[in-house]
């Protein structure tokens, strides 16, 4: 048995988790603001505490550091109904142990606090808290399972200084995460330095990174620092590393292991404390077996790991996704679309977007740029994607006012059943209902998600 603060305004979600952590043999404790929840934390001194984000007056954030304080042994969990990176970051960064999205899946819940309890108490360090950041914050959404963990990862390393290795499809957002690490660290002020090492042949690429001297080539009129040289104090980002040479390789990793380079034509080496953050989206460990990358390097770069999914991969994001892109369209092209047709938003789900997030941009710029009033219809996207058939069961032949309201019913939760994945958690959000209500629903309209889908 172990004692479990619940700290929420919620009155009904408070009741709610008590009698489920109850059901299992727990002891349970309500705060309903932050300052009650500190109280009840002194007397109570609990093994997990379950803290809710938004709150009257201050915040679970903003409580975090003195939940820390009062009960350093005792697991975090952070509880909100918002979908954004930047309160995962900071949350993580704040010493968090794990962070969940209402409405709350039971299953990733359990799960959650099995692994917690199983572990409180083993670290005994602090978690320096790290202050709001200057800025536009990274066009980074994602409420799917997997970009949770990529946000929570980035929390938790955004201050270290240990290289970090990002793989993933082509378009999948490198560089966003890239940049999310280096604004959410101690080195925001710093520069952010990005290299794209596939777009320059060896030579070039060199001079690139190290800098060369006049006179150490034809046409080096003049001596000219290099990457490493200009993001002294902030972060360089070497995008597509898997596609360098070995050469390039080896000066690279004299960079990762003495924290210095040469520049080309210098007879002296340079010091560099960047941090480095590399990408790629080659299957580098095949790289590595092939030969083609050095295997001395390839484990000085991934210290830490961090893995995009490919957008098919994660569809429940493509809502948040649109609604985050168009809106970004509408100021750099100066257009007013508001949204789009069923119809569109079916026929993304359905598509398999091999470009990932950069092609979804593409198609809805396109789209937007072309629409002559304020909604994204089907005729404007590309033929490749008006080309898909319509999903079976998606739509009927009769016009909507021949429809009986069971069949509407049907419709609507089979739409957004296959908008949100199949994720019942997030359905639930959406159409306002329990689990419960949402299975009975599922059962008696005998709805099943698209065949060859994988949910």
């Amino acid at each position: 048995m172990s004692t479990i603060l619940i700290v929420d305004d919620d009155t009904a979600s408070c009741r709610t988790l008590q009698l489920h952590f109850r059901s299992q043999g727990h002891e349970t404790v309500i705060g309903h603001s932050v300052d009650e929840g500190l109280r009840r934390c002194e007397r109570a001194a609990p093994d997990l505490i379950v803290l809710d984000i938004r709150m009257p007056g201050r915040s679970g954030l903003d409580g975090l550091p003195d939940f820390k304080k009062c009960c350093p042994r005792s697991g975090i969990i952070m509880i909100t109904a918002f979908h954004d990176m930047e309160s995962t970051i900071q949350a993580m960064q704040r010493g968090a142990d794990d962070y969940i999205h209402k409405p709350i899946d039971i299953d990733e819940l359990d799960s959650t606090v099995a692994r917690i309890l199983a572990t409180s108490g083993a670290s005994s360090g602090e978690v320096q808290r790290v202050g709001e950041r200057d800025g536009t914050p990274p066009s980074m959404v994602g409420r799917s399972r997997r970009m949770k963990e990529v946000f929570k990862t980035i929390g938790m390393v955004a201050d270290s200084p240990v290289t970090v290795l990002i793989t993933g499809e082509s378009g999948t957002g490198k560089e966003l995460v890239a940049r999310a690490i280096h604004r959410s660290g101690s080195r925001a002020a710093g520069p952010f330095v990005a290299v794209n090492c596939a777009a320059l042949v060896e030579t070039l690429l060199e001079s690139e990174l190290f800098g060369h001297e006049k006179g150490a080539f034809t046409g080096a009129v003049s001596s000219q620092p290099g990457k490493f040289a200009l993001a002294r104090g902030g972060t360089i980002f070497l995008d597509e590393i898997g596609e360098t040479s070995p050469a390039i390789q080896a000066k690279l990793l004299r960079v990762l292991q003495e924290k210095e380079f040469t520049p080309l034509g210098a007879k002296r080496a340079e010091h560099t404390d960047a941090r480095i953050i590399a990408a790629t989206n080659l299957n580098i460990e095949e790289s590595v077996r092939q030969g083609s990358f050095r295997e001395d390097l390839y484990y000085r770069l991934q210290v830490v790991n961090i893995h995009l999914p490919p957008l098919r991969e994660r569809k429940e994001d493509l809502l948040d996704l649109v609604q985050t892109l168009l809106a970004r369209i509408n100021r750099e092209i100066q257009c007013n679309i508001s949204g789009l047709t069923m119809e569109v938003m079916e026929c993304f789900q359905r598509y398999d977007w091999p470009g990932n997030v950069r092609e979804l941009e593409n198609v809805l710029m396109k789209s937007a740029a072309l629409c002559a009033g304020s909604t994204i219809t089907m005729d404007l996207l590309p033929p490749a994607l008006r080309r898909l058939d319509r999903a079976p069961g998606q739509a009927s032949d009769r016009p909507d006012w021949q429809l009986s309201l069971e069949e509407v019913e049907a419709m609507h939760v089979l739409r957004v059943l296959n908008a949100c994945s199949w994720h019942k958690g997030r359905a639930c959000e959406i159409l306002g209902v329990s689990r419960p209500r949402l299975r009975r629903m599922i059962q008696h309209y005998a709805l099943e998600p698209p065949s060859g889908s994988g949910f």
